[in-house]
């Protein structure tokens, strides 16, 4: 599979339920390789391969996945930690098996570029922040997507 990062998440650790006393590490990131699909991506294992592995490309990096293990995703345990996506499925990688290459969007296809900045969501499903300011009390306890810009970063 070969796609843009368009988003990513932390290193988490957990208690490892099989190793009492160990803690397994875990990470995700979603690519996109079309305007219309993009696809959920988590690896779990061993600190040092999940901290190499995150550390090795950030938003905006191509990828290619090799050896993926392909899984039918649980939808309301899935979607809510990572961005809902068109697709039944997750792609899982394993230590011992998937690789992640990265490599310049230039070199493989131009294209991938262009999927950055395109949004996730329906355009038909988003409320402004004037929206939400001026009807907030009739949107209190609802999940809302919201679509903004960032216009400065200050202390």
């Amino acid at each position: 599979v070969i796609g843009v990062v368009i988003g990513k998440t932390d290193v988490r650790s957990f208690p490892d339920r099989k190793n009492i006393g160990s803690e397994r590490y875990t990470f995700s990131f979603t690519i996109r390789d079309s305007p219309t699909y993009f696809i959920n991506v988590t690896s779990w294992g061993r600190e040092e391969y999940i901290r190499a592995l995150s550390e090795s490309f950030r938003v905006g990096d191509c990828v290619t996945i090799e050896n993926p293990l392909v899984q039918s995703k649980e939808a309301e345990r899935e979607e809510k930690f990572n961005p809902i996506t068109p697709s039944c499925y997750k792609l899982l990688l394993s230590e011992n098996h998937s690789v992640v290459k990265t490599s310049s969007c230039y070199e493989m296809d131009t294209k991938l570029l262009s999927l950055l900045h395109l949004p996730v969501k329906d355009p038909q499903d988003y409320y402004s922040l004037g929206d939400i300011t001026a009807n907030g009390q009739s949107l209190d306890g609802r999940i809302l997507n919201v679509l903004a810009a960032v216009m400065s970063v200050s202390q």
